[in-house]
């Protein structure tokens, strides 16, 4: 091994650990989106499902919150630190699957240049613990064909289990891994091994309480999320956020190595049939998937995450391996020289930028409405309002705003969403006796106060205005308004609509 080769791994390790820091540093300056804080929220009552997700993200949470307290860096904190096995498995997966310490070290420097390991990994959704479940059972699979051993089929049911409990975006990996085995002659005959299907029992054991959970809440999670791939008003007009979306996340160089590395997979152009079928079905079911679903309805950029740690496996095989023509040599080498730097400088700009607002002049962006800048002085003058007013708990109509006035109030405040109560099922409710006095509700200037809060209170007054800031700009107005004389159960119990 050469000098360079032999510094290369402990540059690898230098430079994740590094990204990491500088994950953790933006976590503790960046307030929590309100998606955040309602997992926050989950994370005070784990249960084995939620309305929205299986309870991973909540488990994950939790664990952070145990260390770093309840604060912006505990919340994220064990989400960022999974960074680093992630890190490790796609490290291995790229060396056994192409060959070679380059392609290992460039695979796994790539995915931490992406916004979406980035930003998915510091933002805490259940697509940052899919994603490190992802990279695991790469891996694992990796191993399944290295070794021929059939006990990795154990670790790929954990790790597709794991996945399964993070998103249910993880039952396709199911179809993957059938259309790999099929696909490749010599791995046929694992449909006749009793390890395949040991695999099978582990992934459903794991995930076996998320389906406990929906079978005593009438399946109401797998009807909201499975109901999703229905197509009920063909619009393809989302298909066209697809590649631009997708091109920001990836950053624009790790998209064109990637690209060009599945475009070499397809040309049969490097590494061995199996190896570029597997990481070609783990890219391509899911993406198959989200083109049909954007037919009707949006698919929001993170969604993308199981299908990074084989894109960016891709990626390096195309910025290594690959034999091109001169001019395409040379954007090759473009991209893999500035494919880092680029991604930490816009991992950089954008965390300035969520949290000032100085790029864009202090003007709206897509960052301004979801991450709670100036919550905390909101917070504070909700919470003087409240006591003016001796009101005894604090209403709200959706799940972000709940979600941030229980972060941001002193803790231990009382907080509820007026309706929706589905999404808070697992939660123990307020008092009764918190409800009978006077209460708060705050809501966004010009929503309408529902008729399920005016035909349960004898009396409403809006007594304040608060305005939520980043710097000069007003992201929203929202009222404060005092319920009295409640006459009846001011929350509102209507099942959710998949139950109607």
């Amino acid at each position: 091994m050469n000098p360079n080769e032999a510094r290369l791994v402990p540059g690898t390790v230098l430079v994740v650990c590094a990204l990491v820091v500088l994950r953790l540093a933006a976590a503790a300056w960046t307030p929590l989106t309100f998606d955040e804080a309602y997992y926050w929220m989950w994370s005070k009552a784990l249960a084995g499902g939620y309305y929205d997700h299986p309870p991973m993200v909540a488990v994950v949470i939790r664990l952070g919150t145990m260390i770093a307290g309840d604060t912006p860096l505990g919340v994220r904190l064990v989400s960022i630190l999974l960074a680093l096995p992630m890190s490790w498995a796609i490290y291995q997966s790229a060396a056994i699957l192409f060959g070679g310490q380059r392609v290992a070290v460039s695979a796994t420097i790539l995915l931490n240049a992406t916004l979406m390991a980035a930003v998915g990994t510091l933002i805490v959704t259940p697509d940052a613990p899919l994603l490190v479940a992802a990279s695991f059972l790469l891996f694992s699979l990796a191993k399944v064909l290295e070794s021929g051993r059939g006990a990795w089929w154990l670790a790929v049911g954990a790790s597709a289990g794991a996945a399964l409990l993070s998103k249910y975006t993880a039952l396709f990996f199911g179809p993957a891994i059938l259309i790999w085995l099929a696909m490749v002659p010599k791995l046929r005959r694992w449909f006749l091994s009793p390890w395949l299907y040991l695999g099978g029992v582990v992934a459903l054991a794991m995930f076996a309480p998320v389906i406990r959970w929906n079978a005593d809440h009438h399946w109401v999670s797998f009807i909201k999320q499975m109901g999703r791939a229905r197509i009920e008003d063909f619009r393809p007009v989302f298909i066209a956020e697809l590649i631009p979306t997708q091109i920001g996340f990836a950053t624009p160089l790790v998209f064109i190595l990637g690209v060009m590395g599945l475009y070499a997979f397809y040309r049969r152009r490097a590494g061995t049939s199996p190896a570029r079928v597997l990481v070609s079905t783990m890219f391509w079911t899911i993406v198959v998937y989200f083109t049909w679903h954007a037919l009707h309805a949006r698919v929001e950029a993170n969604w993308f995450a199981p299908v990074y740690p084989a894109f960016v496996v891709a990626a390096a095989v195309a910025a290594i391996q690959v034999q091109w023509a001169p001019r395409e040599q040379r954007t090759v080498n473009f991209c893999r020289r500035w494919a880092a730097p680029v991604g930490v400088v816009l991992f950089v700009l954008l965390i300035v930028q969520a949290n000032t607002g100085m790029l864009s002049g202090y003007r709206r962006d897509a960052t301004v409405r979801s991450v709670g800048v100036g919550w905390s002085e909101l917070a504070r003058e909700i919470e003087a309002a409240r006591i003016r007013a001796g009101a005894n708990c604090v209403l709200a109509p959706d799940y972000g705003t709940t979600a941030w006035l229980a972060f941001y109030l002193p803790r231990g405040s009382c907080v509820a969403q007026q309706g929706q109560r589905i999404r808070w099922v697992n939660m123990r409710e307020p008092d009764p006796a918190q409800l009978s006095g006077k209460l708060l509700y705050v809501h966004e200037v010009g929503q309408s106060v529902p008729s399920s809060v005016r035909d349960n209170v004898a009396h409403i007054e809006t007594i304040a205005e608060a305005k939520r800031k980043r710097g000069p700009l007003v992201i929203e107005t929202y009222s404060i308004d005092v319920l009295e004389g409640t006459k009846g159960d001011v929350l509102d119990r209507s099942p959710p609509p998949e139950l109607e």
